[in-house]
């Protein structure tokens, strides 16, 4: 069965941004930016394991990780933050609210749309959206294929991404890119910013981006 189900087709980090109120996004697309209004110096966030923060590797299985569970499952999002660097910022895209895909079967391939626009999340604001979605829902997000560069302190990490309501589903509900920035202070890997997108049918993943031999 085809996982391309329109109440499907919605952006996730990690998967679940489809619960971010529909008013926020207005309100960001309405300001014709996607550029975070930031005020106050953000907090320290807490402590981190050392074994989640020791490797791109660690912090990366770690963000999966804490993010996955069952419906009802409090998510100990401590340990998120504590992946975080200051200032962290997530970002999903998705197209310009009121746009439309073609869907019409005689279309061979359907058109990409044409206006694709960013909402710009704090830790916290991520943090608030995840808690109520995973109040009565499961979500289960693992990472399939990974595309990474590295100069000196800094990384950049295509993370190909699959989502299920259970880990058992033998298909994906969804799946896309997580792009991480990564920063090493010369102790631990932190988390600078975790920009994503989701794959449609418009605009499938590249077979360099999915695991070897699919």
């Amino acid at each position: 069965m085809s996982r391309w189900k329109p109440a499907l087709a919605v952006v996730c980090l990690l998967g679940f941004i489809s619960a971010l109120p529909l008013g926020a996004q207005t309100k960001q697309e309405a300001q014709g930016s996607g550029t975070p209004q930031v005020s106050a110096a953000p907090q320290a966030p807490p402590a981190a394991r050392p074994e989640d923060v020791a490797s791109p590797d660690a912090i990366l299985a770690e963000i999966y990780a804490v993010i996955s569970g069952p419906a009802g499952q409090k998510r100990d999002w401590d340990r998120f933050r504590s992946l975080l660097i200051p200032g962290a910022r997530l970002i999903p895209t998705r197209p310009k609210q009121g746009e439309m895909t073609p869907q019409d079967k005689s279309v061979a391939a359907p058109a990409p749309p044409k206006e694709f626009v960013t909402f710009v999340m704090t830790p916290d604001e991520f943090v608030a959206n995840g808690e109520r979605y995973f109040a009565t829902n499961s979500f289960y997000e693992k990472e399939t294929a990974r595309r990474a560069e590295r100069y000196g302190n800094i990384m950049q990490v295509f993370s190909t991404y699959e989502s299920r309501r259970d880990p058992k589903d033998p298909e994906p509900f969804a799946r896309g890119i997580n792009s991480f920035q990564l920063f090493f202070d010369g102790s631990r890997w932190w988390v600078v910013t975790i920009y994503w997108q989701q794959e449609s049918p418009e605009i499938p993943l590249p077979k360099e981006f999915l695991p070897t031999g699919k």
